[in-house]
């Protein structure tokens, strides 16, 4: 069975397209080659800044021939049905067969498809792949059609075994399919024939090219982490850099240097944004200092100095670069010295969005929506947090954010520092904006936690205010993340929060500032957002979406930790054995309960009496309930969800015996009724904890 290799050889590849490149090529040839009827074992698929190689192993050599029947239209259909039929299978009336079927004659086609050769159906899926490669963006080169991320020089596509090796007959736009690859474009630049994947592998490390990105990267970092350690220094973990540094290079070369010590002074931060943002260098760390004092970088050759010469224009360009940002680090601080007045102003004309008006009307908002929030938040000191929402958005006014934009909030935390602001307030301009993301760490200071609720809440009513909402997968104010930061606050903060009150004066507020809408539809239009959300949340912690769904028909489910607590509550009692017999009772009860309402049109809720229960087992349950009621009422006013659902569990084996031993739709109608009466008392019970009907069985 033959192996394939394939190599697309081209100018540069950027290298945050070349991840998705190679999983599109290996997608693509390897679909196609099953669909044409070919089978193999395996297939890898390689890239390095000029290069995307494909190896599929274990190949069989031809398709299997094919026999395919396929029915027709009846003998006495019109001839334009037959002309169509005639057409779709490429055959002439004489070839076509005449069969019985049902009560008709019709006309059947058996088109027979013989094997192909593999390298026939390879240079079929190879051409296909190369014209319709799906680059995020490509380009024209000469005078040629094909359109390629950068100009493609040569296609190598091989196919061979024991018995030797064959060059897949391919022509795409001129280049021609071959056997040859070229080296290092520095240091090998010669091309050379290979006559395997294991051989094209090992002659490009001979010639330096290291194939594989994920040896590139290890090697990169263990290199750069040996550097490091011999000055007694550390490498600032950075995954994104190092797999976008790993696609600039073909032969990796680590080189470490020194920053200037005229910029040490400046935030680690600053330091490490510059250079990774400008040069694409690692930062290193002194571990003694805590400071940022040297930097790695990788070069694409070996030089005859050892990469001095490499090493000495980097410097000169990033003692350039960093003193850009000292600049802007000394103006700042000036202006944050000063009391930050100047960029308070600026504010004004800094616009959030055409139809909700400046960062500076968002910075009003937030001071009252800290009003609003301060009666749930007892332990917040309100003065420091209207003082921190003043100053939290400021540093958009800055030149360091000016200049790198992921330095928000960051940035903001150490001007107001400098500018003599409290702890808790400077850190809130910094923590404000959290959590990004599902895995983003929550701020628990109350300071921090009031504006960043104040912030996201502003965000979200007012893009609900003005009809802005998420569609599909469209959510280009990122408002589906602001309401899991809401959701994150408030329960991993215990936070008792009344969204649909803070929903409903958030929403005033942008129509008291001229927004115009149905704002009374916003608080709970925006709650069932919320509740969507909250579901994708508690999902990915494990909890079933039915038992959230049972929790949500409960009242109060516009306070997040209390539902929160209750969802935990309820999934922890139905993984136990009790918690499911309990279920398949209620649900019982439940069924039979509303059978009967339906048919006799009443509604069976109140009477039960025991003085007309016949059984032990009758008798029990109506003990067992009254207990449960004088258990659950206290626990579920107490929030105590562990000991209501306790009480739950307790009535199960009585409502197992009750259905074991009594029948319920008896001919007696006193005792038929009063029975149906003590199937709501569990019913209403039950309900009191959770809406178990919204539980799946």
């Amino acid at each position: 069975m033959p192996d394939l290799l394939i190599e697309l050889f081209s100018e540069e590849i950027p290298a945050r397209m070349q991840g998705a490149a190679r999983e599109a090529l290996k997608k693509l040839v390897t679909d196609g080659l099953v669909e044409a009827g070919l089978t193999y074992e395996g297939a890898g698929a390689f890239s390095t800044p000029r290069r995307l190689a494909l190896t599929v192993h274990g190949l069989t050599t031809e398709s299997k021939p094919v026999r395919e029947e396929r029915k027709g239209p009846r003998t006495d259909a019109p001839a334009a049905a037959l002309e169509g039929f005639l057409r779709s299978t490429g055959l002439t009336l004489d070839q076509l067969e005449k069969r019985a079927d049902k009560k008709a004659e019709v006309y059947f086609a058996v088109v027979e498809k013989p094997g192909r050769k593999a390298a026939d159906v390879v240079a079929e899926v190879l051409e296909r792949t190369i014209r319709n490669f799906p680059w995020p963006k490509s380009m024209r080169w000469g005078n040629g059609s094909l359109r390629w991320v950068r100009p493609l020089h040569s296609i190598l596509c091989i196919l061979g075994d024991e018995g030797g090796t064959e060059v897949v007959p391919l022509t795409v736009e001129g280049i021609t399919a071959g056997n040859t690859t070229g080296g290092h474009r520095f240091m090998s630049p010669g091309r050379f024939a290979v006559s395997s994947f294991d051989d094209y592998a090992a002659k490009l490390r001979r010639a330096h090219v290291m194939l594989d990105s994920a040896e590139r990267e290890a090697h990169i970092w263990n290199d750069a982490q040996n550097q490091a350690f011999a000055r007694g220094f550390e490498v600032v973990p950075d995954a994104g850099l190092l797999t976008e540094v790993a696609g600039l290079v073909e032969w990796p070369v680590v080189l470490m240097g020194a920053i200037g010590e005229e910029f040490l002074h400046l935030p680690p931060e600053v330091l490490q944004t510059s250079m990774r943002e400008h040069q694409k260098f690692f930062s290193v760390k002194n571990p003694k200092t805590g400071r940022i004092e040297g930097f790695v970088t990788v070069a694409n050759r070996e030089t005859a100095d050892h990469g001095a010469t490499i090493l000495k224009g980097n410097q000169k360009v990033l003692s350039a670069r960093l003193s850009d940002a000292r600049f802007f680090w000394e103006n700042d601080l000036r202006v944050a010295k000063s009391g930050m007045t100047e960029w308070a102003e600026g504010l004004k004309a800094v616009t959030f969005h055409n139809k909700l008006g400046s960062q500076a009307d968002r910075i009003g908002r937030m001071d009252s929506l800290i009003n609003d929030l301060a009666p749930f938040m007892p332990s917040l000191n309100v003065e420091a947090a209207k003082e921190a929402a003043r100053i939290a958005k400021l540093d958009l006014r800055s030149a360091m954010v000016g200049e790198f934009p992921e330095l928000q909030g960051l940035m903001g935390m150490y001007y107001a520092t400098s500018a003599g602001q409290p702890d808790d307030v400077a850190n809130a301009a910094k923590e404000h904006y959290q959590p990004l993301g599902p895995s983003d760490a929550v701020p628990n200071a109350p300071v921090s936690v009031a504006v960043a609720l104040a912030d996201k809440l502003d965000v979200l009513t007012g893009f609900w205010v003005i009809g802005e909402k998420p569609t599909g997968s469209k959510d280009p104010f990122a408002l589906r993340r602001a309401a899991l930061g809401v959701t994150r606050l408030a329960t991993e903060n215990a936070l008792r929060l009344p969204m649909l009150k803070l929903f409903a004066a958030a929403a005033q507020l942008h129509v008291n500032q001229g927004s115009t809408s149905n704002s009374e539809d916003v608080p709970t239009d925006l709650l069932a957002f919320f509740h969507d959300r909250l579901k994708v949340f508690l999902r990915d912690q494990g909890i079933r979406h039915d038992v959230i769904d049972a929790c949500l028909a409960m009242p109060g489910n516009d306070d997040l930790t209390l539902l929160v607590k209750r969802a935990e509550a309820l999934q922890a009692f139905l993984s136990t054995e009790d918690g499911t017999n309990l279920l398949q009772g209620f649900k019982r009860a439940n069924n039979i309960l509303t059978q009967a309402e339906q048919k006799d049109g009443v509604e069976y809720s109140f009477g039960a009496d025991p003085k007309f229960a016949e059984t032990d087992e009758e008798r029990a349950l109506f003990a067992a309930l009254d207990a449960g009621e004088a258990a659950i009422k206290p626990a579920m006013a107490a929030e105590d969800f562990a000991a209501a659902m306790a009480a739950m569990a307790r009535l199960r084996a009585p409502i197992d015996a009750f259905f074991t031993a009594v029948q319920i739709n008896t001919e007696n109608q006193i005792l038929r009724r009063n029975r149906l009466n003590l199937l709501h008392r569990i019913r209403a019970l039950v309900a009191q904890v959770a809406d178990l009907t919204k539980v799946e069985g």
